[in-house]
């Protein structure tokens, strides 16, 4: 298996930007809108015997990682004591769960106040902007290469992706490859291309 569940809702893997409270509400909008819309769109395509298909993820099917994405945001946001309303019906229609909280979360995030609102991180203070951008946005580009590869979707990112994978990368330092986040690297073939090497250092075999 070429990877383990990408993210551990419990660990805020926040990098130094993230930990300073960069993120501003038009940044954080902006980027979960810029990320969101790609991934809203491949959703849209799974044909509905697609979501059980098995993903990168170790013991997840395509419609269990969109369930995560859900799970681990509106752990995070009403651990911050937001409010998301009722959890959609993952099972019923991911993409159609999807769409709602997506939306239920835009609203938040577009508040100026509740981007800057600050809480102790796992790398010390920082705010709920800048953590989501930088964990729980770069969570969405990477899963949805794991949806799209599960299902047969288009599997391409995009250089601001990759970029966001890259720094995000990074930043995490060792917490990478923490039990819940990553799997180990894995070697990528000879002449790969940036988004395969990328993949391959999430433990993921493209």
């Amino acid at each position: 298996m070429s990877t383990t569940n990408t993210t551990d809702s419990t660990t805020d893997t926040t990098s130094t930007t993230a930990a300073t409270g960069a993120a501003s509400a038009p940044g954080i909008a902006a980027a979960h809108r810029r990320v969101g819309e790609p991934l809203l769109a491949l959703l849209g395509s799974v044909p509905s015997d697609g979501w059980s298909a098995s993903s990168p993820c170790e013991g997840w099917s395509a419609r269990d990682v969109v369930r995560h994405l859900i799970e681990t945001q509106r752990e995070f946001l009403t651990g911050q004591e937001l409010h998301l309303g009722p959890a959609p019906d993952v099972d019923a229609d991911p993409a159609a769960a999807w769409r709602v909280h997506s939306a239920r979360v835009s609203a938040l995030l577009a508040d100026p106040a509740i981007s800057a609102q600050g809480f102790d991180g796992f790398f010390g203070p920082t705010t709920i902007g800048a953590t989501f951008e930088r964990f729980y946005v770069w969570d969405m580009v990477v899963h949805r290469w794991d949806i799209a590869r599960a299902t047969g979707g288009d599997e391409a990112l995009t250089e601001y992706e990759l970029d966001m994978i890259e720094a995000g990368a990074d930043s995490f330092g060792p917490t990478l490859y923490m039990d819940g986040i990553c799997g180990q690297a894995v070697d990528p073939p000879d002449g790969a291309d940036r988004q395969t090497r990328l993949l391959a250092r999430l433990g993921r075999a493209a």
